[in-house]
C-alpha cells in the first residue's frame, strides 16, 4: 500500500549524533516536528533550532518550502536562522580579524538563503556591512567576503539598490579604479556596480561619471579571463542603460580608443576558449553598434535638404566628373538639367529627373545614401568601373547601380538585424565585426561589387531585378553562416560562391527534399518509419544521459547560475544540481537532486511554464519563451523549470523526455533528423534501381501456363 501524499520518508543528521528516520507529516506544524526531533536527541530549546538541506545549497526548512522535500531527502539540524544570523551580526563586528573574516565568509555562504537573508537584513546587518565597507581599509580576503555577502543579500530584492549611500557606491568605484588590489574584489565591485546600472538614471550617471571608459578598457586588457567578463558586463550594463545620443558618444570614443582591434586579438582569438557570457556580450555589443544605423535608415530623404542633395550630387560628379564638367558650360540651364537626368538614370535611379524619390522609402532611408557616398569616396575605381561598364552595356543588360544599392542595404539591415532589440540569450555575432571598422559600410562594398558581378553571370535584364538580389541575398547569408574571421575571407568566400555554385547547392538540397513520389517507394519509406524513429528515440535518451548545462536567467543578471541535468544509464532517475563555471561534464554521484521517471507526470513547453507565466512582464523575451520547457513530477505536481542554451538542446531535451513520458516525439528536430534519415535509408535501399523508373503499380501477374510439364529430366539426359 503506498504512503500518504502528506507523509514523507526522511533522514534528519546531527554532528555527534546516530541520524533519524522518521515520518515526516506535512500537515504537522514545523514548530511540532522540530520538538519531536530535539526530543529524540534530548535536546532543549527546540525554538533555536531548524531543519536544512544536508546537501546542494543547504536551503532552510520552512512552512513555505516545506512541500518540496521529497521521499529520501537527507536532512540536518542545524541552528535556526535568527539564531544564526544573530551570531553571525555579531561576529562581523567583532575585533578580532580572524573571528570578522570567518564570520564574514560564512555570511557570504549563508546569504544564498531567503530565510536566514531577512533575517539578517531585520537585524540591520546590511549596515553593518556598509560600515566594514565605507570605514575599512581592507583590500584583500575579508573586503572579498564582505563583497560578495552584500552581492548575495541584494540578490533577494528586500531592499533597493537606490538605497545606498553615495560614500558606499564612491568606495566600490574606488576599488574599481585602483591598480593595486586582489582581482577578487575588482570582480565583485563590477557586478556591484553592473546591478546598479540598470535601476536609476541617477545610480547610471553617478557609475558612468565615476568609472570612465578608460579604466573599463584597461580592465578588458588584463589576462585574468573573470576580470575581462565583469568589465565587458558593466559596459554592456552602461550602453544598454544610455539615451541614444550618450550611446553614440560612449561607442565613438571606445571606437577612438580601438576596441574592435582589441577584442578581435585578445578576446576572440585569445588562447582561453570564449565562454557563453562573454560570447553573450559580444553579440550585444555588436547589436548596440549595428543599430547606431537606425536612424539613418528609418529617414527618408528630404529633397529640401542642401546637405542631402549635395550628397547625392556628389554621386553623379564622382562618377561623370570629367564629361560633365567640360560641356556643362556651353550648356544652357535645361540643357544641364537634361544631362543631369541622364547621369541619374545612368546611375540606377528609378526617377531620374528626381533622383531623391527613389530615397523616400523607410528603410533603408538615408541609410542607403550612406552607402553609396561611403563606396564612391572609399572605392572610386570600382565605384566608376561599376557605373561606367552598365552605362555602356545594351538597355535591358543594364545593372542599375542606385536600385541595387537601395534594395542592398535593406537585405544587408534585415540580415544583420539593424533596428531590433538585443535577446537576452543570443551569443551569434561575427568574429569580423570586431576586425574592421566602418563594418557595415564595408561590407556593402563588397557586396553591392558581388551584385554586379552575379548580375553578369545571370546575363540578367531589369525584370530579373528581384531574382539576382534574391541570390545575392542567399550568397551573403550562406557565407555568414561559415563564420568568417576577417571581411577579407568574406569576400574570398562570398565572390568564390558564384552563381553556378549556388544553382549547385540549390539542386542538392532539393534532391534531398524531394523524395520519389512513386506508390512502392511511398510504402518502403512507412515501412522504414518505425525502425528510424526507434533510433531517432535512443539518440535522444543518450543525450539526455551525458546531460547538459543550463543557465538560470533572472529579471536583472544572467550570470553565475549554472545547474547540469542528467539522465541515469537505466534512465530511471533525472539527476541535477547547481555547478560552477568551467566544469565540462561533472560525475552523476555529485549532481545531489533527484528526480525518479515514474514520478514524472507531464511536459510544459513555452507560455505554459510556470517560470514563464511569473515573468510575464512587457519585459518577457520571444526567445526566453522558445527555450522554455518544465517537468511536472511528483503527486504534489512539483515543476522543475529549464531554460535550454540552444534551439537544438531545447529539441533534443523535449523530446527525449516525452520518450521517458512514453509519448510522441513532437520538436521539428524530429522531422529534420527522420526526413534525413529516410532520405538516406531509401537511397541506399534503391542505389541497384538507379536510372530505372519504378512503376506506380506493380507489373501485372502472367497467366498460368495450359501445363505444368516443363521439369527437365536429368535420367535421360545421362543415358
Amino acid at each position: 500500500m503506498p504512503p500518504p501524499k502528506d507523509v514523507v520518508k526522511i533522514a534528519i543528521q546531527m554532528v555527534g549524533a546516530i541520524p533519524q528516520l522518521i515520518e515526516l507529516q506535512q500537515t504537522k506544524p514545523l514548530a511540532s516536528v522540530l520538538k519531536d526531533v530535539c526530543d529524540a536527541w534530548s535536546l532543549p530549546n527546540a525554538e533555536r533550532y531548524a531543519l536544512q538541506y544536508a546537501d546542494g545549497r543547504q536551503t532552510y526548512i520552512t512552512e513555505l518550502n516545506r512541500g518540496e522535500i521529497k521521499n529520501g531527502s537527507i536532512l540536518r539540524l542545524t541552528t535556526s536562522p535568527d539564531q544564526e544570523a544573530e551570531r553571525l551580526y555579531s561576529g562581523i563586528q567583532s575585533n578580532n580579524s580572524d573571528v570578522k573574516t570567518d564570520s564574514l565568509k560564512k555570511l557570504a555562504s549563508l546569504s544564498q538563503d531567503v530565510t536566514f537573508a531577512q533575517e539578517f537584513i531585520n537585524r540591520n546587518g546590511l549596515k553593518q556591512i556598509f560600515y566594514i565597507v565605507e570605514e575599512g581599509n581592507d583590500t584583500g580576503e575579508m573586503l572579498a567576503h564582505t563583497l560578495k555577502a552584500f552581492m548575495e543579500l541584494m540578490e533577494h530584492d528586500f531592499v533597493s539598490w537606490e538605497t545606498l549611500s553615495a560614500a558606499f557606491i564612491k568606495k566600490i568605484v574606488s576599488y574599481v579604479n585602483m591598480n593595486v588590489v586582489d582581482a577578487s574584489v575588482q570582480q565583485l565591485s563590477l557586478s556591484i556596480l553592473e546591478n546598479m546600472v540598470p535601476t536609476s538614471r541617477l545610480l547610471f550617471e553617478l557609475v558612468r561619471k565615476e568609472v570612465t571608459l578608460d579604466r573599463l578598457l584597461t580592465h578588458l586588457q588584463v589576462t585574468n579571463a573573470q576580470l575581462q567578463l565583469k568589465a565587458m558586463a558593466l559596459l554592456i550594463a552602461l550602453l544598454l542603460a544610455a539615451t541614444d545620443a550618450e550611446r553614440r558618444d560612449m561607442m565613438d570614443y571606445l571606437r577612438e580608443k580601438n576596441i574592435r582591434q582589441f577584442i578581435h586579438k585578445n578576446i576572440i582569438h585569445s588562447s582561453e576558449p570564449l565562454g557563453d557570457e562573454m560570447a553573450h556580450y559580444l553579440y550585444v555589443l555588436q547589436s548596440v553598434s549595428l543599430n547606431l544605423c537606425e536612424r539613418r535608415m528609418r529617414t527618408s530623404m528630404d529633397p529640401y535638404s542642401q546637405e542631402q542633395r549635395e550628397l547625392l550630387q556628389s554621386l553623379r560628379q564622382t562618377a561623370f566628373e570629367s564629361e560633365s564638367e567640360a560641356s556643362a558650360s556651353n550648356f544652357s540651364t535645361e540643357r544641364r538639367r537634361s544631362l543631369c537626368a541622364k547621369e541619374f538614370r545612368k546611375l540606377g535611379f528609378m526617377n531620374n529627373s528626381n533622383p531623391a524619390e527613389d530615397l523616400r522609402r523607410a528603410p533603408p532611408g538615408l541609410l542607403a545614401l550612406d552607402n553609396m557616398v561611403y563606396f564612391s569616396r572609399h572605392t572610386p575605381n570600382a565605384y566608376s568601373r561599376f557605373v561606367l561598364e552598365n552605362s555602356s552595356r545594351e538597355d535591358k543588360h543594364e545593372c542599375p547601380f542606385a536600385r541595387s544599392s537601395i534594395q542592398l542595404t535593406l537585405i544587408l539591415c534585415e540580415i544583420l538585424h539593424v533596428g531590433e532589440p538585443c535577446s537576452e540569450t543570443a551569443q551569434a555575432f561575427y568574429p569580423m565585426f570586431f576586425g574592421q571598422d566602418h563594418f557595415f559600410e564595408e561590407l556593402f562594398c563588397i557586396c553591392i561589387q558581388l551584385v554586379n558581378k552575379t548580375w553578369k553571370e545571370m546575363r540578367a535584364t531589369q525584370e530579373d531585378f528581384d531574382k539576382v538580389l534574391q541570390v545575392v541575398r542567399e550568397q551573403i547569408t550562406r557565407t555568414l553562416s561559415l563564420k568568417p574571421t576577417s571581411l577579407e575571407l568574406f569576400k574570398t568566400r562570398v565572390n568564390a560562391l558564384n552563381y553556378s555554385e549556388i544553382l549547385k547547392l540549390r539542386q542538392t538540397e532539393r534532391l534531398h527534399q524531394e523524395e520519389t513520389l512513386a506508390v512502392p517507394v511511398l510504402e518502403l519509406r512507412e515501412r522504414l518509419k518505425p525502425e528510424l524513429l526507434e533510433l531517432i528515440r535512443q539518440q535522444r535518451l543518450l543525450h539526455l544521459c551525458e546531460g547538459t548545462l543550463f543557465r538560470k536567467i533572472s529579471s536583472r543578471r544572467r550570470q553565475d547560475k549554472l545547474w547540469y541535468c542528467r539522465l541515469s544509464p537505466n534512465h530511471k532517475v533525472l539527476h541535477y544540481g547547481d555547478v560552477e563555471e568551467g566544469v565540462p561534464s561533472p560525475p552523476i554521484e555529485s549532481l545531489p537532486e533527484k528526480i525518479p521517471v515514474a514520478d514524472m507526470k507531464m511536459l510544459l513547453v513555452g507560455k505554459e511554464c510556470p517560470h514563464t507565466k511569473e515573468k510575464s512582464s512587457g519585459k518577457q523575451n520571444k526567445d526566453v519563451l522558445e527555450l522554455a520547457f518544465s517537468i511536472v513530477y511528483d503527486v504534489e505536481e512539483y515543476c522543475l523549470n529549464f531554460i535550454a542554451p540552444t534551439r537544438y538542446e531545447f529539441c533534443l531535451w523535449t523530446d527525449g523526455l516525452n520518450v521517458l513520458l512514453g509519448k510522441e516525439m513532437t520538436s521539428e528536430r524530429t522531422q529534420t533528423d527522420l526526413d534525413v534519415l529516410l532520405s538516406m535509408e531509401l537511397k541506399l535501399r534503391l542505389l541497384d534501381l538507379e536510372n530505372i523508373s519504378i512503376p506506380d503499380t506493380p507489373p501485372p501477374i502472367p497467366k498460368p501456363p495450359s501445363n505444368l510439364n516443363f521439369c527437365y529430366d536429368f535420367r535421360h539426359a545421362e543415358q
